[in-house]
């Protein structure tokens, strides 16, 4: 049985374990996060809506032929020649050691691009990670509480309230949505006199959500831009500081949060033929496709079956019959108060409907029944009780 070593547990590589046949590979996959995100929900649970739990799955939930076939590490070197990988454990550093390969799939992600922007990496958060999304909540609920401290100056109350989102793209425009969501249900609930005094900025310094149907994105402009406390700002940001974010007219915004949330980092890989570069961390040249769930997803799944059927022919080949070819489904985003956005090829949706479209269509993708039974009790839950605003 030939061995098959995956890196990453994103949504291409997790794909790819999904889809491989057993029968034909020992899958061995090498990540320092033990589970796979579903990274369309993420934003959901900055503010409560979704608990974190509900939208992770343990990637040993896949059933590994052996409990060591998972390595909770990092890799720090790949040699094509030896198809040998160099791994060191996330746990303990000084542990080190080599997994041999037969076929290799890289599917690592990529790194947040800061534009060379002074401040953002001390300074802004990412929206990326389950622990970026944790983050981005205790500092929303701890601006909240801090801003009620009688020393609290009524400038300083007014920085705290206020949120800077740099970036107008699905997860900008989404995190400003739940926010804004959270703003207008339980924050004026649950901190009455301050509902008013709370901003949010969302800074875009072209169309907000560009990759979408033009009429969609007149749609979202409209309606964000009629809610109160929240506006659009066409500018570019030239520094973030501990207090703010710099503009490019000269001006300062005083904010007590900023989110920076735009396209990430494509790594070029050099081309093997026992080796495979998926996802954010690959590139096809003179066609680079766009850094989603959709493409990473499918991607996987056309490796998965190519290497199916490369194994069912007795290895006779050792590379993809046919090239991957992506069609996009189209695009879907939250803008709030129950609305959101459907650009597909066959018909353009905008409102509640498209609302009701956005959640059907994310709970049907949940990579378990575990989840869909989660997902569905957490939106019971805050309808009845309202979001949760423990800090711990």
């Amino acid at each position: 049985m030939k061995s098959l070593v995956v890196l990453g547990t994103g949504w291409a590589s997790y794909s790819v374990v999904r889809n491989i046949n057993r029968q034909f590979y020992r899958v061995i996959v090498i990540s320092p996060r033990n589970h796979f995100l579903f990274t369309p929900l993420l934003t959901s649970t900055t503010v409560g809506t979704l608990e974190f739990r509900s939208i992770i799955e343990p990637v040993r939930n896949v059933g590994f032929t052996n409990s060591h076939d998972f390595h909770l590490a990092e890799a720090l070197n790949c040699d094509f020649e030896k198809q040998i990988v160099t791994v060191q454990s996330s746990l303990d550093k000084n542990m080190v050691w080599d997994i041999p390969y037969d076929k290799l799939v890289i599917g690592v992600g990529s790194l947040p691009n800061t534009f060379n922007v002074p401040g953002v990496k001390e300074n802004a958060f990412f929206l990326k990670e389950i622990s970026d999304a944790r983050q981005i909540r205790q500092k929303i609920l701890r601006n909240l509480e801090l801003e009620l401290a009688p020393k609290c100056s009524k400038e300083e109350v007014k920085r705290l309230l206020h949120t800077v989102i740099v970036g107008g793209g699905p997860t900008g425009v989404e995190f400003g949505a739940e926010l804004y969501d959270f703003i207008r249900k339980d924050v004026a609930r649950l901190y009455k006199e301050e509902k008013d005094s709370v901003k949010v900025t969302l800074i875009e310094s072209q169309k907000i959500l560009s990759s979408f149907d033009e009429g969609l994105q007149n749609y979202a402009e409209k309606k964000l831009n009629e809610r109160e406390n929240f506006q659009i700002l066409k500018e570019l940001v030239t520094e973030v500081t501990p207090d703010g974010v710099k503009l490019k007219d000269g001006s300062f915004l005083p904010c007590g949060l900023v989110i920076l949330t735009d396209e990430y980092l494509r790594i070029a890989s050099d081309q093997y033929n026992n080796s495979y570069a998926i996802g954010d961390c690959s590139t096809i040249q003179h066609n680079p496709l766009p850094c989603t769930a959709q493409v990473a997803e499918r991607q996987g799944r056309y490796i998965a079956k190519s290497l199916n059927e490369i194994a069912n022919n007795g290895y006779v080949y050792l590379t993809p019959s046919k090239p991957f070819i992506f069609k996009s489904r189209g695009m879907l985003a939250y803008i709030g108060e129950n609305k959101a956005l459907s650009d597909l090829p066959e018909f353009k949706l905008k409102g509640i409907s498209s609302w009701v479209l956005w959640r059907s269509a994310y709970f049907t993708r949940l990579s378990s029944w575990r989840l869909r039974i989660q997902v569905p009790l957490d939106w019971f839950k805050i309808w009845l009780f309202g979001r949760d605003t423990s800090r711990f």
